[in-house]
């Protein structure tokens, strides 16, 4: 693991807190998820991994260096929710920091997007966050723990063909915040990660749709720049061992929150420009669902909830 504070007895120092606690993190099966769980388990903290893609959530919990475990979970399933945080506990400890990371996301125009998949967008990023507090609550109020809110720079500017995902990311960030202020009594703190552009599949899956792929091309260079899972993940276990409020990955986005209010009228100018210029059927045919894990995740959802034979 590159050494982030540069000297390695500072970086030991720094991350001492989290070493032999025990961390849960959502959506761990592919992406930032399992980066963050090979940086956390690093540390000497124990992992609970859980995820959607068994086969593949186990292939990482195996890759741990230190000892971990692994749940196949829906976080839109309250009860199977309530199930993994009693086998974390029974077999790891109660749970000293949680990270709801669990994210999908779809590309293209409302209109034409499915109201089911759009939902489910929504049902994930949002409804599956907090669904994931309220298990692990009592266990971060028992340990006076972390809960880390995965959020994103959707949040900053909303950008056409990604409403859903806009709208979960903006809703998970104001329920982290709000969630903030409720649990300080019990000494819980509550932090929001802001991600730009990470080396995910789902970002691969961006650059396939023509507007989104010309919103990343207008930004300054070293915004469009797409940094590695692993880098991202550093970035999030130091603000981890910190307990901190804010991680920003990239670090630079801390200095656009002033600049917030302007995102949204920079965005909706680029993508206007690029939405006159395609036919509204080349705009129709690019909805789908982004990234593998979105993809996994959303066909296991409708074969739970649609009879096999249907089409």
């Amino acid at each position: 693991m590159r050494d982030i504070f540069g000297v390695g007895g500072h970086r030991s120092a720094a991350l001492a807190p989290l070493r032999g606690r025990v961390a849960v993190v959502t959506g761990a099966a592919r992406g930032v998820g399992a980066a963050l769980a090979r940086q956390l388990s690093a540390t000497g903290m124990r992992l609970a991994l859980l995820g959607r893609e068994e086969e593949t959530l186990r292939r990482t919990a195996d890759s741990l260096p230190n000892r971990s475990m692994c749940v196949e979970a829906d976080v839109t399933d309250r009860a199977a929710l309530a199930a993994a945080a009693r086998r974390v506990a029974d077999e790891l400890g109660p749970a000293d920091v949680v990270v709801a990371n669990a994210g999908i996301a779809a590309g293209g125009p409302f209109a034409d997007t499915p109201a089911e998949l759009w939902q489910r967008v929504v049902d994930v990023n949002l409804v599956g966050s907090a669904n994931t507090a309220r298990a692990f609550l009592p266990q971060l109020a028992a340990r006076h723990g972390y809960f880390l809110q995965i959020a994103s720079t959707a949040a900053f500017g909303s950008a056409p063909m990604m409403s859903a995902y806009c709208a979960s990311k903006a809703g998970a960030e104001s329920f982290a915040q709000a969630l903030r202020g409720e649990v300080e009594p019990d000494r819980i703190a509550v932090g929001v990660a802001y991600l730009h552009w990470t080396g995910t599949d789902m970002v691969a899956g961006i650059d396939e749709h023509p507007v989104l792929k010309a919103l990343r091309r207008h930004q300054p260079g070293f915004a469009r720049r797409v940094h590695a899972p692993e880098q991202v993940a550093e970035w999030l276990t130091t603000g981890i061992a910190r307990r901190a409020p804010y991680i920003y990955a990239p670090p630079w986005l801390r200095w656009c929150q002033p600049l917030r209010p302007f995102f949204p009228a920079v965005v909706a100018r680029v993508a206007r420009r690029e939405l006159r210029t395609r036919p509204r059927t080349e705009l129709a045919a690019d909805v789908s669902v982004l990234g593998e894990g979105g993809r996994a995740d959303w066909d296991s959802y409708r074969w739970t909830t649609r009879p096999p034979t249907e089409p």
